[in-house]
């Protein structure tokens, strides 16, 4: 295929090519020659052609692909040619707000890009890409599909802005990153939740799929806000239980206000769970907030709120039959005590209450040995931190945790035990199999095994002698089940294994 002179025929072709192409050669010929389209003079007039004349989305997404690559470049196009793609792209998709929802999230990254390369240049006395709000004020005028798109430029610049380029100077993006933070980050959270009560105010119609689209969106809007690098450590991400988010004080005020927290767990029970797992998600971020930006009362008053939503969802626990809700409620559950001592939880009003309802809850996930083994991380994560703090508990209010302690410890091994003649006899994958998993749960189990070890101890022996029996009936039975000796012979090899490690 010629570049130079390139028709809207062979273009669409080359689209056809590069994204549903199965021929490997043709496919490789494809992206060399949008190599080619990138660095040529015509790249702008032919990227224009495909937005405005194009038969396919794939067209479209074609232009965006190769304007991202284009504004990208270590050598930057002139500040006004940056400004005409940017004005451009907005006036494009203000015109054609249903697009396939992947082109204009391309479209939309090729903004973020223009606008966070471009964060600190000046035309005329003026950093001329910084009037980016003022440009989505416009989009949440018009109609719900503008108003999406208008929330998904906020998030893909937030996320943007956050995300670290190893091709360019560290030093020059933490600037970037830190000037959006203090010039404009807030002032987006804090549009985002309003934008969320204005939509929680109205009757929601969960089979409204625009409805939905937008709730997803500024979600997705919120919780990248929350996850902002805010002091420039780029957290490791595996170390989730691990992690305090670093709020600005100047949003000391958002957290402070109990409607903000009320909103999220609202939200959470609004909305069908693809849309709920976010707002919990946003909520784990809320319950990760640094201690520091409170006082002690103020502190005491953040953590009843939180306690008393979580409390709610407990009670009505029919979202959490969703495995995404479920994950990211066991996820704040441990985010709970990550950031807060036993002693201020064991504070909170209705505390005995709410341990039995973790503490049940906890059972019950743990009876289900074949559902979300890594949410289980972190009910034990939670478990394993609060026997380890008893100790250090100065107050007078009882933690309980004597109580409902050894009935966890309890329901692990029982659990386990009875998933033996199960995965044996039905041949299921067995969860041991699993050993970095298996042994991060023993880790923290022999932690929790500890308080009240006696009885941890008395019921180890007890299911030990009883299955001891069970086996030697098995052997010395006239029919002797090979299956029933090999189910046997391995529940007493993981008691054996309990009994060494608690």
């Amino acid at each position: 295929m010629a570049l130079r002179g390139q028709s809207l025929a062979e273009l669409e072709v080359l689209c056809n090519h590069l994204y549903e192409g199965t021929d490997l050669a043709q496919r490789m010929q494809a992206e060399k020659v949008v190599l080619e389209l990138i660095d040529s003079p015509g790249c702008l007039s032919q990227c224009q052609l495909l937005l405005e004349q194009g038969t396919t989305s794939y067209a479209q997404l074609l232009a965006a692909t190769c304007l991202s690559k284009l504004v990208s470049r270590a050598s930057p196009l002139p500040v006004e040619q940056r400004i005409d793609i940017r004005n451009y792209i907005l006036n494009y998709v203000a015109s054609q707000p249903k697009l396939a929802p992947f082109v204009i999230q391309a479209l939309v990254q090729v903004i973020a890009k223009i606008t966070k390369l471009g964060w600190f240049e000046v035309l005329k006395d003026q950093l001329i890409f910084r009037d980016i709000i003022a440009d989505v004020k416009k989009f949440l005028q018009g109609t719900v599909d503008h108003y999406i798109i208008g929330v998904m430029i906020l998030s893909e610049l937030t996320q943007e802005m956050n995300l670290v380029d190893y091709s360019r100077h560290s030093a020059k993006h933490r600037k970037i990153a830190t000037s959006f933070r203090d010039t404009s980050l807030k002032d987006i959270l804090m549009l985002a939740c309003s934008l969320l009560k204005e939509l929680l105010a109205k009757p929601l119609i969960l089979q409204d799929q625009r409805q939905q689209s937008l709730a997803m969106q500024l979600l997705k809007l919120v919780l990248n806000c929350l996850n902002f690098d805010f002091i420039g450590n780029s957290a490791d991400e595996s170390a989730d239980d691990l992690c305090t988010v670093q709020i600005p004080t100047n949003w000391r005020t958002i957290f402070l206000e109990p409607e903000t927290l009320d909103l999220f767990f609202d939200l959470y029970h609004s909305l069908p769970p693809m849309v709920s797992q976010l707002a919990l998600s946003c909520l784990v971020q809320f319950a990760s907030t640094r201690r520091s930006l409170f006082s002690n009362p103020e502190r005491a008053r953040y953590l009843g709120n939180l306690i008393k939503g979580v409390k709610h969802i407990l009670e009505n626990p029919q979202g959490l039959s969703d495995p995404g809700n479920y994950h990211e409620f066991c996820r704040c559950l441990a985010r709970l005590k990550t950031n807060y001592q036993l002693g201020e939880l064991v504070m909170v009003k209705d505390y005995p209450q709410i341990i039995q309802l973790i503490a049940n809850f906890t059972i019950t996930s743990l009876q289900h040995w074949e559902f979300a083994p890594n949410s289980v991380h972190y009910l034990l994560t939670l478990w394993q931190r609060m026997v380890a703090s008893v100790p250090f508990v100065k107050t007078a209010e009882p933690h309980l945790l004597e109580t409902y302690a050894p009935e966890v410890t309890k329901a692990y091994i029982a659990s386990r035990l009875e998933c033996v003649p199960v995965v044996i006899r039905d041949g299921l994958e067995d969860p041991l199999d699993d050993t970095a998993t298996v042994f991060q749960q023993l880790e923290q189990l022999c932690t929790v095994s500890r308080c009240e070890y006696e009885k941890t101890c008395t019921f180890l022996v007890q299911l030990f002698d009883q299955n001891a029996q069970n086996y030697q009936k098995l052997l010395h039975s006239s029919s002797r089940n090979s299956l029933e000796i090999t189910i046997q012979e391995v529940i007493l090899w993981l008691l054996r294994l309990y009994m060494v490690l608690f």
